[in-house]
């Protein structure tokens, strides 16, 4: 459809700014934005769709209108609800960058735009969907997030008598028409069913039998915000897809009613995009608090930066909550670039290829929702940043009360073992079995789960803590693995909350002479140490493993005593070289 089209529709209430030698543009699609760099989620094509809450002062919108031009966007619409008029530098920047704009009068819902857009660029379908959408769009609430996947399987209900289900990669359900539940169980195996033939590579939609009934599977991708090129790795997206299951067999389904089922998945895609936008402000908070842990920044500085996140996390609570951490890491272990059966995976498909840590954040996202909770906000009490490879949460929890008996220092005020505080031989009990099915036989999830904190002193801890029991899961075998703080061998959980400055005077006291004459030298002698102590300071093993004569390795290790004045031969200045090396 062209940008002018738009115009002629007088129920969409959109009154022309700017551009009027640009309306022969097409437009392939819409998408909702209040980010101010909303760059990684454009294609191309799109009419974009703002409510101006990015706007914080007139030097905004040039920079905002260049990342749209640069995008090569349609155009843009700007909502009227928030500030009235549509601000003069708006309309100036896009003059500018011969962008047109749009004002969207304030009694005209996004949904409204977004819906009619839609279903002009899915071009003609059947009457059936066409009467589906159009109730949908009447049924709509006022305002930007329209009414959410309910109204669609409520119509699909009762106009086309299908009942339907909106599902996580977990299986746990997103929405549901009516009052009607699908179990827990029945909705993880269908989960599995749709991840496994997704990594198979068989077209949708997908059909399986579960307690008896047969359900047809339809994947929702992301088609706006976030959408991967057709051409990236299936892997990048399948853990964190939703899907639609419908109670039907749809293998001897005409055209016409699977252009309906796909029309219906591209109407909950974009209403999907909506609610993903909430979660930038709690994946920022975390990314923030883990900066300010990792840097080892002050504890006052984490601790004003915790009084920021804990209202937008557990809003209404009035002390500040205990604090866990949480650690996954999915790897994929396809070096040769293919896919599970076998075929090549397409472009850029090694698994090291394969950017595990956005993965993970969003599967983390997931995992960390109570399974047993519907909806596709309830995962308001999570922060979830990433970095590197790996996922880090940051999940608060409200204080319980009093400690428990016999707990340590550090935990003595925080939650006991209650419902309330995460374990990691849980959080995965329910997701294994379609987690595994999406991970095939390429890829792996593991994580670890701290204790909880009370204190920005105890964050740095805990992110250790969680990193320590996630190697841990690592060394089992399977595909789904995880680990709780009370699997740490004893070092290792202490190790975490030895104070930062306590760490470097140790460190460097016993490490830094060997450091200093290694750069001076080149002679090896951490190397030297640290293979010497895994092997129990057997000197025939340790030479064999250095490829080094004895006597050579009695006079590095005789150099070690020189420079450090310790003795190798006494188990106390054996532990210090071992704990000095643990904490580096």
């Amino acid at each position: 459809m062209r940008l002018r089209a738009l115009l002629e529709t007088d129920a969409l209430g959109l009154r022309l700014l700017g551009g009027e030698d640009e309306l022969d543009r097409t437009v392939r699609g819409v998408m909702t934005t209040d980010l101010r760099d909303p760059s990684r989620y454009l294609s191309g094509g799109e009419l974009v769709l703002t409510g101006l809450a990015w706007r914080r002062d007139a030097a905004d919108s040039e920079p905002f209108v260049r990342i749209l031009a640069g995008a090569g966007v349609a155009g843009l619409a700007a909502g009227e609800a928030e500030l009235g008029d549509i601000p003069g530098d708006l309309v100036e920047a896009c003059t500018h960058h011969r962008l047109p704009l749009f004002a969207v009068n304030e009694t005209v819902a996004f949904a409204t735009i977004t819906e009619h857009v839609v279903r002009q660029v899915s071009g003609e379908r059947a009457g059936d969907l066409a009467a589906v959408v159009d109730r949908h769009r009447r049924l709509m609430t006022s305002g930007p997030a329209g009414g959410g996947p309910e109204v669609v399987l409520d119509l699909l209900g009762s106009d086309l008598d299908l009942h339907a289900w909106v599902l996580s990669p977990t299986g746990r359900q997103i929405a549901g028409a009516g009052e009607t539940s699908l179990p827990g169980p029945v909705g993880a195996a269908l989960a599995g069913h749709h991840l496994a033939a997704t990594r198979t590579g068989r077209r949708a939609p997908h059909r399986a039998t579960v307690e008896g009934t047969t359900y047809s599977l339809f994947p929702i991708r992301n088609t706006g915000r976030g959408a991967l090129p057709a051409s990236r790795d299936v892997r990048e997206s399948v853990l964190s897809d939703w899907l639609l299951a419908v109670e039907a067999d749809a293998s001897d389904w005409p055209s016409a009613r699977l252009d309906l089922l796909q029309g219906v998945t591209q109407l909950i895609a974009v209403e999907r995009d909506r609610r993903d936008a909430a979660r930038t402000v709690r994946r920022r908070l975390a990314q923030e608090v883990l900066e300010l842990v990792q840097t080892g920044a002050p504890p006052a500085e984490i601790a004003a930066r915790l009084r920021v996140a804990a209202p937008v996390l557990l809003p209404g609570l009035g002390t500040a909550p205990h604090w866990q951490v949480v650690v996954a890491r999915v790897e994929w272990g396809d070096t040769e670039g293919r896919s599970a059966t076998g075929t090549p995976a397409g472009p850029g498909s090694s698994g090291s290829d394969i950017a595990g840590g956005p993965v993970a954040q969003a599967l983390l996202e997931e995992i960390l929702v109570d399974p047993a909770v519907t909806g596709p906000d309830t995962a308001d009490r999570i922060a979830v940043a990433h970095t590197g490879e790996e996922a880090v949460a940051l999940v608060p929890l409200p204080a319980l009360g009093a400690p428990a008996p016999d707990r340590d220092a550090e935990h003595a005020e925080g939650p006991a073992d209650g419902d309330a505080a995460l374990h990691a031989d849980v959080l995965l009990a329910a997701v294994r079995e379609p987690l595994s099915a999406g991970l095939a036989d390429d890829g792996r999830l593991t994580l670890g789960v701290s204790a909880a904190v009370h204190s920005p002193e105890g964050l740095r801890g805990a992110l250790e803590e969680a990193r320590h029991a996630r190697r841990v899961a690592a060394a089992r075998p399977g595909r789904v693995c995880a680990a709780g703080h009370h699997e740490l061998a004893s070092h290792v959980l202490l190790l975490p909350f030895v104070p930062d400055d306590v760490r470097r005077a140790f460190t460097a006291r016993l490490l830094d002479p060997l450091r200093d004459y290694d750069r001076r030298h080149r002679a090896e002698l951490i190397p030297t140490l640290e293979t010497f102590l895994d092997c129990d300071g057997s000197w025939t093993r340790c030479a064999a493993r250095l490829h080094l004569h004895v006597n050579t390795l009695r006079y590095r290790v005789g150099r070690i005593e020189q420079l450090t004045g310790r003795d190798l031969s006494r188990l106390e200045d054996k532990l210090d070289f071992f704990l000095a090396l643990r904490m580096s």
